[in-house]
C-alpha cells in the first residue's frame, strides 16, 4: 500500500506570481511546506506536480535538491497533471497538497489518512465541510476515485480543481475530519501578498523554529490577533469563483495606484469581482476576455464612440506602415498638419487646431487660452469636468462618488463653477 502526498503548486499564479518562492528567514514557502509535510508519519513519499512550462524550471530545480521527486504536466488540467503522476508512481492512496499552505501540519495530515483507512471511504479531507483555518486543506484519495474522476470529469472547473467532481458526486463514498469549533474564518494560506505578510510574521514568531504545530499558531492568534488582521478581509477560497480578468485586477491594485490609469475603466465602477477588466483580443463590435469568454462590446469601447469598431483593418494597415516607417525622430511628422486642415474642415467655426495627449491636458489648454484671451479668473465648466477641477465644490457636486477633489489646491476654492446643458 503506497500512500503518496503530491503537491501541486506553479510560479504563474495571477494574484502572486512566484509566491511559492518567496522566502522567509531564507527559505522559499515551497521549502518550508516540504520540509513540515516530510514529518508526516503516514507518508511513504512526497513529490512535486508542476506544470511543464519553461516558466516552473527553477521551481523544479529547488524542489529536486531537496531531495523530492517532481512530475510535470498541464498548467491548467490539474487532474490530468494528478492522475499522471500518481499513475507514474504507482500511488495506491493520494494526499492533495496545495503550494500555497505553508502552516500544513504534518499531524493533521496523519489524522485525515488514519480517518480515511477507518471509515474506508473513497475521500476523506478536513474541507468539506472546512472546519480548520484556511490554509491547513488535506484531502485523501483512493487511486480508483481519481482515475474514475480522470475518465468522468468533462467541466474546466472540474478539471482545474481536481477534486471538485469527487466532492459534488454521489459515487464515491466520502467522510471528513471535523473539529469541535469552527474556525474557517481564519486565513493562513498564501494567494495574495498580504497573506504572504501574515505568515512571515508568524515565521519570524516562531524562529528559528519551522515546525511549529498549528495550536501553537491559534494560540499566537489568541493573544496577537494584530498579527493576523491585514488578509482578514479576503474571503476563503474566492479564487474558485474568480476568472482570471478579476485575479488580474486584484494584482493590478497591489502595484497601481487605483488598479488603473482611467476611472471610467476600475472594476468597482462595474461588477467588482465579476467585471472580466481585461482583453485578449477584438473585432468590430467584439472583444474576447482572458479567458476567451466572447463579449458584444456596446459600452465604453476607447472610452467613446468607435464607429469603426476594434481592430479595423484599414486603420490597423495604416498604424503597421508607420512602424515599419517609424514614429519618432527628431523632426516632426507631416500628418500633424493634414490632420489639423481635416479638423478645420470638419469644424469651420474654428480657426486653428491645438494637439494634446489627453482629454485632461486639452482641458487644462483650453482654460489657459480663455484665461488669457479674457484676462478673467473665474471658470465655468461642463459638469463633466467637476471631479478633476473644481477644489471649491462638495463631495455631493462630484459627477463621480468614487473621486474626490481632495488634491485641488484650496487656493482655487470659487473659480471653477460647473453646469449643467439645457438646466
Amino acid at each position: 500500500m503506497k500512500i503518496l502526498a503530491i503537491v501541486q503548486a506553479r510560479t504563474r499564479s495571477t494574484r502572486f506570481p512566484n509566491k511559492v518562492l518567496q522566502k522567509i528567514e531564507g527559505k522559499p514557502l515551497i521549502e518550508l511546506l516540504f520540509s513540515r509535510l516530510a514529518r508526516s508519519k503516514a507518508l511513504n513519499e512526497i513529490i512535486l506536480a508542476t506544470s511543464n512550462l519553461a516558466n516552473d524550471n527553477l521551481l523544479v530545480d529547488l524542489v529536486k535538491n531537496l531531495g523530492f521527486g517532481v512530475y510535470r504536466g498541464s498548467e491548467n488540467d490539474v487532474l490530468s497533471r494528478y492522475y499522471q503522476a500518481a499513475k507514474y508512481k504507482k500511488a495506491d492512496v493520494v494526499v492533495r497538497i496545495t503550494g500555497d499552505c505553508p502552516l500544513i501540519d504534518s499531524n493533521i495530515v496523519d489524522q485525515v489518512i488514519n480517518k480515511f483507512f477507518r471509515d474506508q471511504v473513497d475521500y476523506c479531507s478536513n474541507v468539506d465541510p472546512p472546519m480548520y483555518p484556511d490554509g491547513l486543506d488535506v484531502e485523501v484519495f483512493n487511486f480508483q476515485a481519481l482515475e474514475k474522476s480522470y475518465n468522468l470529469a468533462q467541466k474546466e472547473n472540474y478539471r482545474e480543481h481536481v477534486t471538485t467532481f469527487i466532492r459534488e458526486s454521489n459515487e464515491f463514498k466520502k467522510s471528513s475530519l471535523g473539529y469541535h469549533t469552527d474556525l474557517s474564518s481564519l486565513r493562513w494560506t498564501v494567494d495574495e501578498l498580504v497573506d504572504f505578510e501574515v505568515i512571515k510574521k508568524i515565521f519570524e514568531y516562531f524562529r528559528p523554529n519551522i515546525y511549529f504545530s498549528w495550536l501553537k499558531v491559534l494560540d499566537l492568534y489568541n493573544k496577537h490577533s494584530e498579527i493576523f488582521f491585514i488578509n482578514r478581509h479576503l474571503i476563503r477560497n474566492e479564487g474558485m469563483n474568480m476568472n482570471t480578468g478579476p485575479k488580474l485586477w486584484k494584482r493590478a491594485k497591489t502595484l497601481i495606484p487605483g488598479g488603473n490609469m482611467l476611472l471610467s475603466k476600475r472594476s468597482e465602477m462595474f461588477l467588482s469581482n465579476r467585471w472580466p477588466a481585461y482583453y485578449s483580443k477584438t473585432e468590430g463590435c467584439k472583444i474576447w476576455d482572458l479567458d476567451g469568454k466572447e463579449y458584444i462590446d456596446t459600452f465604453l469601447m476607447g472610452v467613446g464612440t468607435n464607429t469603426l469598431g476594434y481592430s479595423h483593418s484599414e486603420v490597423d494597415n495604416a498604424v503597421r506602415n508607420v512602424i515599419d516607417t517609424g514614429n519618432m525622430s527628431t523632426f516632426n511628422a507631416p500628418e500633424e498638419i493634414y490632420l489639423a486642415e481635416k479638423l478645420i474642415q470638419l469644424h469651420p467655426w474654428a480657426n486653428m487646431v491645438r494637439f494634446a495627449r489627453s482629454e485632461r491636458e486639452a482641458n487644462a489648454i483650453a482654460i489657459q487660452v480663455s484665461c488669457a484671451a479674457s484676462g478673467k479668473d473665474k471658470i465655468a465648466i461642463c459638469r463633466h469636468y467637476d471631479c478633476y477641477l473644481s477644489g471649491n465644490l462638495s463631495e455631493d457636486d462630484n459627477l463621480l462618488a468614487e473621486l474626490r477633489p481632495n488634491s485641488v489646491s484650496k487656493n482655487l476654492s470659487n473659480t471653477v463653477f460647473p453646469f449643467e446643458y439645457n438646466r
